[in-house]
């Protein structure tokens, strides 16, 4: 079930991630980047959460932070991390 975030809960979610999960954003791109290559979102959002066994909001908001970021290259990375 493909589930919708706010803008605004999409920004606590990516803030909280490296906290939550204990890795930074760089290391779940990195994940992606090297995983299957799957074009859906939900695709791979769905093998994130399972492959790391990660709740699936937080699979969701960093698949969306990683096609946004690659999309327009000029979003700066949050402070401290080498996205």
């Amino acid at each position: 079930m493909s589930v919708t975030h706010s803008p605004e809960v999409h920004a606590k979610l990516i803030e909280r991630i490296p906290v939550v999960t204990g890795r930074g954003l760089h290391e779940w791109f990195a994940a992606l980047d090297k995983g299957p290559g799957l074009l859906r979102c939900q695709d791979r959002s769905n093998w994130l959460a399972d492959e790391y066994e990660l709740p699936q909001w937080y699979a969701q908001a960093i698949v969306l932070e990683h096609d946004r970021r690659r999309r327009n290259r000029s979003i700066p990375a949050p402070r401290g991390e080498n996205a």
